[in-house]
């Protein structure tokens, strides 16, 4: 069996799913999880989903397959839409990013940015505000990379995935609330040549709740695309 590269989602800390890795290590599996520069490896710098795909092209061999987490799912996907969709043998969407959907909290988050700049300076009033927004993500990020998350969500517009024909196997959570199911959806229904598999209960970032799980999971779609 292939080697299987991960792209973890948004975090700071993807430290879980070196735990998902040495499970499916046991299972005979290959894998090796990539840091997201900006994310699990540190920086600076502010990317545009350009960016990405360049550093995911330096650290994933053509002919490879590849899971993607959330937005590392748009990082693959965008990878697919610059080098062909021959890039990879195989792609593993996991409650992937990608999809471009109208959001009343960006349009929200936009609007409080400008109503509350006179407070910027305040990091308690910050915390109050993105809370009550429901932004932990963007409050917690440093500078750059609440530019490089806004960078993300606007490169979804442009992102076109119908005529993608990488085996593609799809899997979401049933309650994932930050990538609804009716993305995933909406992928399978674009990307032609994909299955979908709904997990019942799990919700965007299984893997703080049972590696071992998701490990499992893995193995069987990798199975699948074999």
């Amino acid at each position: 069996m292939k080697k299987l590269y991960i792209i973890h989602g948004w975090t700071y800390k993807p430290e879980p799913w070196d735990e998902v890795v040495a499970k499916l290590k046991k299972q005979g599996i290959e894998a090796e999880l990539l840091r997201v520069p900006g994310l699990g490896a540190p920086s600076e710098k502010e990317f545009t989903i350009e960016d990405y795909v360049k550093w995911a092209k330096k650290q994933i061999p053509k002919g490879s397959i590849a899971l993607g987490h959330s937005n590392g799912g748009r990082i693959l996907l965008n990878l697919l839409k610059t080098e062909g969709d021959d890039y990879l043998s195989g792609l593993i969407l996991l409650d992937a990013a990608g999809i471009y959907e109208p959001s009343h909290k960006r349009d929200l988050m936009r609007k409080l940015s400008k109503m509350f700049a006179p407070l910027k300076k305040s990091a308690f009033m910050r915390k109050v505000v993105y809370k009550v927004a429901g932004a932990h993500d963007y409050n917690d990020a440093p500078e750059n990379m609440k530019k490089t998350l806004s960078n993300m969500l606007e490169s979804d517009k442009q992102l076109d995935i119908s005529d993608i024909q990488t085996p593609t196997r799809i899997v979401w959570g049933s309650d994932d609330n930050i990538t609804p199911l009716r993305q995933g959806q909406k992928m399978h229904e674009l990307l032609k040549n994909s299955t979908l598999t709904v997990k019942d209960g799990w919700r965007h970032s299984h893997y703080l709740k049972s590696t071992e799980e998701l490990a499992k999971e893995i193995a069987k779609q990798l199975k699948e695309l074999a």
